[in-house]
């Protein structure tokens, strides 16, 4: 089976990619990781830079012998998975960017970058964690899906908070946007309070072959908060691209040559 790598956004972790595992693993081979800093591996030393993120990413991948694969990117983790397709185009067979952009610097994010960093320090990581957790989903703590995410959030040291914001507050991939020729899909909550419609616009109309879904009345974590119709999107998406794939000849039937 071809592997289905998903990386988890800003303070996230593999597990919250439970339901995705579970409904997905009869079709895909599902590799879910956890980002340094962040998740089962809060213990390492977070990156400030996408790049960096991108990279550790791919020699991961390397290290299990991954070399090609189907990518989903969910918020930082879009942004790095459209880095990762920057430095290593040929292993990203299909892409899927979910609630995510193109540039680090965030219009119309709940609060500023600027201030998430000055809020952490003051307030420490397990509230910021909270805090910046509710804002994912449309019921906020309310929600269902909001404790384990929360829970995953806390892990989180303020070190890799920092480290983190400083990543995607240094980061740009607009000028890369034209370069990606896997088929991909854009995934949006038309609720997102994190990246408002005109960063998924440029995705979806900068990038050669995309499509777009709106998952209605979900915030920024539409995978817990709508997982049925997030997988069947997904699904369909990535049965389509293979299937469409398969039926371009790689070479000229023996009836054309010559015709």
């Amino acid at each position: 089976m071809m592997p289905l790598v998903m990386v988890h956004g800003f303070m996230g972790g593999s597990r919250q990619w439970a339901e995705q595992t579970k409904a997905l693993s009869t079709r895909y081979d599902v590799v879910t990781v956890d980002l340094p800093g962040f998740g089962e591996n809060a213990h390492l030393r977070a990156p400030d830079t996408i790049a960096a993120f991108a990279s550790w990413v791919l020699e991961h991948l390397t290290a299990q012998d991954i070399v090609r694969f189907h990518l989903l990117g969910h918020s930082m983790g879009g942004m790095i998975a459209q880095e990762m397709v920057r430095l290593a185009p040929e292993r990203v067979d299909q892409l899927v960017l979910y609630g995510t952009g193109a540039t680090g610097v965030l219009p119309g994010r709940f609060e500023p970058i600027h201030i998430s960093k000055s809020r952490a320090q003051t307030d420490g990581p397990k509230r910021t964690a909270r805090r910046i957790a509710a804002t994912w989903f449309l019921e906020r703590e309310a929600a269902a899906g909001f404790e384990g995410c929360a829970g995953i959030a806390e892990c989180s040291s303020l070190e890799a908070i920092v480290a983190g914001l400083n990543a995607m507050e240094g980061w740009n991939g607009e000028g890369n946007l034209a370069f990606i020729k896997s088929p991909t899909l854009v995934i949006w909550g038309d609720n997102d309070r994190t990246y408002p419609w005109r960063q998924i616009e440029q995705l979806w109309t900068c990038i050669a072959n995309t499509s777009l879904a709106v998952i209605p009345n979900c915030a920024h974590a539409a995978h817990l908060e709508k997982p049925d119709l997030f997988n069947s999107i997904l699904v369909d998406f990535l049965d389509e691209a293979t299937n469409t794939a398969a039926k371009v000849p790689t070479k000229l039937e023996p009836s054309a040559v010559g015709s």
